[in-house]
């Protein structure tokens, strides 16, 4: 996974750019696709994982609204649990 958010952001783009350029060939190979796909979700996910690491911000890619109470909920939980460890973890090593 990228430590930094600009170099995760850059395998993104570069994911993104491929992924479009593959899903534009005639004929379209299902195994090129499927293989630029699985990039592309590869990078999404770095991607995420680096924002929420370095920012403590929400995914950018799901729409929290759509989702329903109980799982927003839920994930706001699992969000302040995650936050609340990590202070107790950094208040443990000052």
């Amino acid at each position: 996974m990228a430590k930094k958010l600009k170099t995760a952001h850059r395998d993104l783009v570069e994911a993104l750019d491929h992924h479009r350029k593959v899903m534009q060939e005639k004929p379209l190979s299902s195994k090129r696709a499927g293989r630029a796909t699985a990039k592309l979700r590869l990078a999404v996910s770095a991607y995420s994982a680096v924002v929420a690491d370095k920012t403590g911000q929400p995914d950018p890619f799901v729409d929290y609204d759509a989702l329903d109470p109980a799982t927003v909920a839920s994930l706001a939980a699992e969000r302040d649990a995650i936050a609340h460890k990590k202070s107790s973890d950094q208040g443990a090593l000052d």
